[in-house]
């Protein structure tokens, strides 16, 4: 088999296609270097506080992976279950939120609804005085966090080649190899590459691999810029999202504030981002915390999103015998990695989707069965 993208899915799938289905003969191309695309390019959240019944259980079954991963794996992942808080700001965000931690109950996963006294007790740096957009309560998710985004690829890596995987780095695909409608292999810079099945983990780059193939997915690459500050004394103990727009922070092992907001709006395959973006991030985080306004930007990076049409994922067969999908992850592809990798070897090792993954299908947007976890229909690029 041949996994295109050596970010953490692909490298998540080759570790379980080798270790829960004893597929080893397994290379994973990648067109940089390890972890070079959007695995080194985020905010390094992981949680699983999911509304919808197609998310919820995969991503619950992601996050008990994430908390066995560095057990696993035999490498120090840096996992950090510190918790995230969704703050809300209305009333109607304050009703969402009760039946989002209800549906979330329901299926077995942590929640915990805080009202603006308890969020003052866990958070007590936040503007509860002044706000523009008074704080109301919050969504807790105690088991959510963070973990250490290149460890996570390196751990992966470090697995998979232990159990026989290929790493190929520096190997860009360039085109598929068809014989009698079927795809049987890949060219690449350094030269054709054979196998039974190639499965497609790139992200961003996925519309783009695949019209090689001759596919028009339901995807739109869009940059996602995300931020590091200065070194400041530990702030913030948990994971922060700003409910009145789309901001969240954290704060590293090494004291900078890791933070993020929405997508810059346009098509883009580049990873770097514009500067209003970067305003309307820092107004944000202003707006909810007016503590961090001295505190120096060191420094910004993008990943680029692959957004689908529903904002969630698709892991399924494509339309041509010997391809298979692994796209459309949007802004949550990190915290799924080892749930996305453990579904995509099971696909690509018996041709089944997994039970987690059965909602993820290509077709589900033709069929009109939507996982539209946000709401906001057919354009989640516009939340």
């Amino acid at each position: 088999m041949i996994v295109v993208g050596g970010g953490g899915h692909g490298l998540a799938t080759a570790h379980y296609l080798a270790k829960i289905h004893g597929v080893c003969n397994v290379a994973v191309l990648e067109k940089g270097w390890i972890g070079s695309g959007n695995a080194g390019r985020n905010t390094t959240i992981i949680r699983s506080n999911y509304l919808l019944p197609g998310n919820n259980p995969f991503y619950e079954w992601s996050m008990k992976l994430w908390e066995g991963l560095e057990q696993d794996l035999n490498y120090n992942a840096m996992v950090s279950q510190r918790g995230i808080v969704n703050l809300c700001h209305s009333d109607a965000q304050r009703d969402a939120y009760f039946r989002r931690g209800n549906a979330m109950r329901m299926h077995g996963v942590d929640a915990e609804f805080l009202d603006t006294a308890g969020v003052c007790r866990l958070l007590p740096f936040l503007d509860f005085d002044n706000a523009r957009f008074p704080i109301q309560g919050g969504l807790l998710q105690r088991r959510g966090g963070t973990a250490r985004h290149d460890a996570v690829v390196w751990g992966y890596a470090r697995a998979a080649s232990a159990r026989g995987v290929d790493i190929v780095q520096n190997c860009e695909v360039t085109g598929f190899i068809r014989e009698g409608g079927h795809i049987v292999g890949v060219e690449t810079t350094r030269g054709e590459i054979r196998a039974g099945k190639i499965g497609l983990a790139v992200a961003g780059s996925t519309s783009r691999l695949a019209r090689l193939a001759g596919l028009r997915l339901p995807i739109e690459s869009h940059v996602l810029q995300a931020f590091v500050s200065e070194a400041v004394k530990p702030l913030i103990p948990n994971v922060v999202t700003f409910g009145a727009g789309h901001f969240y922070i954290s704060q590293s092992d090494k004291g900078g504030l890791v933070f993020g907001g929405n997508l810059d709006g346009y098509n883009s395959y580049a990873q770097r981002g514009n500067l209003p973006t970067v305003e309307d991030v820092c107004e944000e985080a202003m707006a909810v915390m007016p503590v961090i306004g001295r505190v120096r930007v060191l420094r910004s990076w993008g990943g680029i999103m692959d957004m689908s049409m529903d904002g969630s994922p698709i892991i399924d067969h494509t339309p041509i015998e010997g391809l298979y999908l692994n796209a459309g992850w949007c802004y949550g592809g990190f915290k799924a990695t080892p749930a996305s990798g453990w579904c995509f070897a099971h696909l690509l090792a018996r041709d089944v989707s997994h039970e987690l993954a059965r909602a993820y299908r290509l077709d589900r947007f033709a069929h009109g069965e939507l996982i539209d976890e946000k709401g906001v229909g057919a354009q989640p690029n516009l939340h």
